[in-house]
């Protein structure tokens, strides 16, 4: 069942885009590997960019098409939950990463816009 519109995903965009810049921070990711707070940083300030670039109706510049923005939150969520694997993420650090992963993944599939998954 699809039941997030448009119109709520981009009501998510920044809130999810500032927790990402934050929340490192105030977690103190990076304990088990400096890149678990630097790539949630970035990551935040690229999805703050691309929420500003996106066609919605919150988009400021809107030259990225919404289908685009879905698959490069597809993309992060995907990265999100490999990370993990891949580097030495451990305790706060990968759960960090694997609940972020999952969550978006639940939202884009869960977006009656887009026919990702």
């Amino acid at each position: 069942m699809k039941i997030i519109t448009k119109r709520i995903h981009a009501f998510l965009d920044y809130p999810v885009a500032i927790a990402l810049i934050v929340l490192p921070f105030l977690l103190g990711l990076g304990t088990s590997n400096a890149l678990a707070l630097q790539l949630s940083v970035t990551t935040g300030i690229a999805a703050f960019i691309l929420t500003l670039l996106t066609n919605h109706h919150l988009g400021a510049f809107k030259v990225i098409s919404y289908q685009i923005h879905l698959i490069v939150d597809f993309i992060v969520a995907i990265v999100f939950i490999s990370v993990p694997i891949f580097f030495p993420f451990k305790a706060i650090d990968a759960y960090y990463y694997w609940i972020n992963g999952v969550v978006i993944l639940t939202v884009i599939t869960l977006d009656k816009s887009g026919d990702l998954i």
